[in-house]
């Protein structure tokens, strides 16, 4: 295996293993400990799809009044179990517990958030037009809905698909990520305790096999996946010729900070460190390149690397507190590791050390690497904390070189003037441009999503009401009328 086949093997969230999937269960294993963590069996696709097809239609035709109060009462029924819940991601995922009670929170808040964007995106309405009668516009699901969930965000990023789903009136079959399936238990059974019946909200566990074997199920009717772009365009590929199946990619992003000039550098310094290594760089949205302006890389640097220094790197229950846990899996930690090595080898110049204090679990230290001299830098999604930092000498080429990639989700300006900022944010091709801000923690109350290998234009968030149900216009009239009045003998 060549050294760039193991940069483009890192572009990926989803990497399924034999470690995790057998013919006939599904093993989950803690990354901080490398313990079992959980054990199932692998769904029956025909079975699962049959079952929620009997479901929909009953579904479908509840008041979507009802269908918003059963969200609300699944909100209450996650809150009961926040602390298990949190517990859970925290040990199925390596997430620090602080960080996992955040994602619990953000699935309770997607319920409201959810409600209040159907309403607005998906509104009824009706013109009058005198003798022409009215024109109405209402909306329909598109009936049974496939969620391919992550497993850096088991429960919040799957959830963002499967409230507006429900709402909308689909019916859902969930398959989460083959390493995060007790996260995926947890959350579905607050559904279902809520009221939504398991036909409606099915949890399909299984491997890739069983995601490949959904998405070109005749009984289904669209896609709703968040990963890797490896894995959303091979799902793109095999519904190409489908126009009748909905689908909606999520993919991932090598993500660019732009450093210009600010005399908060200790602020500036944070915002870089929060978002190339939370959640131990597993985010979408982590930024992968920071491209500073070359008079301040000597001061901005050494203040990031400082910081990067005190992260405490640890498990995730762990006192004090750790900012990162480990990544996923030994198989991560392993392509990272040659990746950092690779960029190393070509003309990467070494600022801060990706790190391994034990060979046999995948916990990493934080690490930064001058990538400026490579002729060929790899335009690929490093999925874990490996910050590149580039130098640039103007705003001009600060601007070409954040968009020198295929992908296209996040980008920050950090720093700069309002007429910089508005430069930026007219020449960024990416979903989500901001201006002394993190790249990470996007809101669900705006759109989320990209362009290029990032998505593909079905943003989710308070977009996400958008593809769960189609447009559906209505001339009516309550009695015929109509006369032909030219042509006739």
């Amino acid at each position: 295996m060549t050294a760039q086949t193991t940069l483009e093997r890192e572009a990926g969230i989803e990497r399924g293993t034999d470690r995790n999937v057998s013919k006939a269960e599904i093993i989950s294993f803690e990354p901080a400990t490398g313990a079992e963590m959980w054990r199932g069996k692998v769904c029956d696709v025909d079975d699962v799809v049959a079952r929620a097809r009997r479901a929909w239609p009953a579904w479908a035709a509840q008041p979507l009044t009802n269908r918003m109060e059963l969200m609300r009462r699944f909100a209450n029924e996650v809150r009961k179990e926040a602390d298990n819940f949190a517990a859970t991601i925290a040990r199925e995922v390596g997430k620090p517990l602080w960080e996992a009670h955040a994602e619990v929170e953000a699935v309770i808040n997607k319920v409201e958030v959810s409600i209040r964007s159907y309403a607005e995106r998906t509104s009824q309405r009706k013109l009058d037009s005198a003798l022409q009668g009215k024109m109405a516009v209402r909306h329909k699901p598109h009936g049974v809905l496939v969620v391919l969930g992550p497993f850096n965000y088991p429960a919040h990023l799957p959830n963002a698909h499967i409230i507006p789903a429900l709402i909308a009136g689909n019916a859902v079959v969930f398959k989460p990520s083959e390493k995060a399936p007790a996260s995926g238990e947890i959350l579905a059974k607050c559904f279902n305790r809520a009221g939504i019946s398991a036909a409606v909200m099915q949890f399909a566990p299984g491997g890739p096999a069983e995601g490949q074997a959904l998405v070109a199920h005749e009984g289904i009717d669209g896609v709703l996946f968040t990963g890797s772009a490896n894995t959303g365009i091979s799902i793109n590929r095999r519904l190409a010729t489908r126009p009748d199946k909905i689908v909606t990619l999520e993919m991932g992003g090598n993500n660019a900070m732009v450093m210009w000039d600010t005399p908060k550098v200790s602020d500036a310094a944070a915002l870089v460190v929060q978002s190339a290594f939370s959640t131990a760089g597993q985010r979408c949205t982590a930024a992968r390149r920071l491209i500073v302006k070359d008079s301040l890389y000597d001061t901005i640097v050494p203040e990031i690397k400082a910081l990067a220094d005190r992260l405490i790197v640890g498990a995730p229950f762990d006192e004090p507190a750790p900012f990162m846990g480990p990544v996923i899996d030994n198989a991560a930690a392993d392509g990272l590791s040659e990746s950092f090595l690779y960029l190393l080898s070509h003309g990467g110049k070494p600022i801060k050390h990706l790190l391994r204090p034990d060979g046999t679990l995948p916990f990493l230290s934080p690490a930064i690497i001058d990538t400026t001299a490579m002729k060929d830098r790899p335009d690929v999604e490093l999925f874990g904390p490996i910050l590149q930092v580039i130098r640039v000498s103007d705003f001009d080429e600060a601007i070409a070189e954040a968009n020198n990639t295929r992908f296209g989700l996040a980008a920050s300006l950090i720093g700069g003037t309002p007429q910089e900022y508005n430069r930026f944010w007219a020449n960024m091709r990416a979903g989500i441009v901001n201006w002394n801000r993190p790249t990470t923690g996007p809101s669900h109350a705006a759109p989320m999503g990209g362009v290029g290998l990032s998505g593909n234009h079905r943003p989710t968030g308070y977009y996400a009401a958008d593809y769960c149900a189609y447009p559906v216009a209505s001339g009516e009239m309550e009695q015929p009328r109509a006369v032909i009045g030219v042509g006739l003998k």
